[in-house]
């Protein structure tokens, strides 16, 4: 049996807080936000430079959950991106989403950051895609990571290991551009499901 709590609005829920908050954002149907320019989430691999200053909206959670997101965006600037994030520490962290790269393609992937390095595993999806579903499963240190195009339908994007030995973990949507002066996008769906306590 899982519990499920929604973010709907009309305000925070109490347990939801921001790391970085954005420069602009409301509720109507969701929460809706504006990036600010020149933010991003990376640590040293390939590109040598480090970054931890994109926008989330967190909880925590300890122990296995299910964090599902529905999200609409109308990127403007190459890596343009906003999807959702599992974090320990800046060393130690997930990211899954849709970056922008171009008028023909974006690039539908996920990042695993251990020991401070993080990787970027990507496939090509057209352009004209402006909206997805992610879901990230928790079982143990372990995450499942995918995507989907109805809520329903799944498709596995990878399944990778979260270093740091952390039970609680911050957990939520997350959103950033790197390169440009930022950009609107549409959490019109967040939920956190969680296994109800054993019975005593």
């Amino acid at each position: 049996m899982w519990h499920t709590v929604c973010l709907t609005g009309p305000t925070l829920p109490e347990s939801f807080y921001w790391f970085h908050e954005p420069p602009a954002f409301y509720f109507d149907g969701g929460l809706h936000l504006h990036t600010r320019g020149d933010t991003d989430f990376w640590q040293r691999t390939h590109y040598g430079f480090r970054r931890d200053d994109g926008h989330c909206l967190f909880t925590r959670v300890a122990g296995d959950f299910r964090l599902v997101c529905h999200v609409a965006f109308a990127p403007c600037t190459q890596y343009d991106q906003c999807g959702v994030m599992v974090r320990v520490d800046e060393s130690h962290w997930i990211k899954v989403s849709t970056e922008y790269e171009n008028p023909e393609i974006c690039r539908l992937g996920s990042v695993v950051t251990n020991g401070g390095y993080s990787d970027w595993a990507t496939q090509d999806v057209p352009a004209d895609v402006l909206e997805k579903w992610y879901r990230v499963s928790r079982e143990g240190t372990d995450y499942i990571l995918e995507q989907g195009d109805n809520g329903q339908d799944w498709k596995q994007m990878r399944i990778a290991h979260l270093h740091g030995g952390a039970e609680t973990v911050e957990a939520g949507v997350y959103a950033c551009s790197p390169k440009g002066d930022g950009f609107h996008c549409h959490f019109r769906t967040l939920s956190l499901e969680t296994p109800d306590p054993a019975p005593k």
